[in-house]
């Protein structure tokens, strides 16, 4: 594990409920599974920014890739599974099959989305590099999940990851996202200024 990925963890484990979800989460035995997005990225900034670690933290997302059933109601077993592990947590989880989400992408963003090939996929597609990470764990080993790397994370910068045109989107998340954190440093859509 490279150092980036040290301090990484270290951080995100501050925050009691993600250390809690780590442990807990491969109990359920899911395909694929990590936590993901901004549960992490935004602890991380918490504690750069001197506030508690889980603070301004809406919601912690689970990811996990099962295409062998893409039924809601398959989805909707897990997500009652979840909720049955980790409800005594008191926070708001939510737990996403991804190879599910190219059935209901386009009618939620406005676009097509293909089909996910892994939660990796998904963890891939989010619209700020910043937002782009995962952490799984089992009884062996933690594996950090970071296609882009630790520099905009923890210098504090939100760069628009461009692999869908939701540029509208990007803004509306980096707006909340400067209100909680003020020393963002928020870079263009390319084309699409504020």
């Amino acid at each position: 594990m490279t150092s980036d990925e040290q301090k990484f963890l270290s951080l995100v484990r501050l925050n009691r409920t993600n250390e809690q979800l780590l442990q807990r989460l491969p109990a359920l035995g899911l395909r694929d599974c990590y936590l993901v997005a901004g549960c992490l990225f935004q602890t991380v900034w918490n504690c750069l920014s001197g506030k508690r670690p889980d603070e301004d933290i809406v919601d912690y997302d689970v990811f996990y890739h099962d295409p062998t059933d893409l039924s809601w109601e398959a989805e909707d077993a897990v997500i009652q599974r979840a909720r049955a592990a980790v409800g005594d947590l008191g926070v708001e989880v939510q737990v996403r099959n991804q190879a599910r989400v190219h059935l209901w992408y386009e009618q939620k963003f406005g676009i097509a989305c293909p089909p996910l090939r892994s939660s990796r996929d998904g963890i891939d597609h989010f619209l700020n590099r910043s937002s782009c990470f995962g952490v799984r764990c089992d009884a062996r080993v933690t594996e950090v999940y970071a296609p882009y790397g630790f520099a905009d994370l923890f210098a504090m910068v939100v760069r628009p990851n461009c692999c869908r045109e939701l540029p509208e989107t990007y803004y509306r998340k980096a707006q909340r996202w400067s209100e909680a954190w003020p020393r963002l440093q928020v870079i263009a859509w390319p084309g699409r200024p504020a």
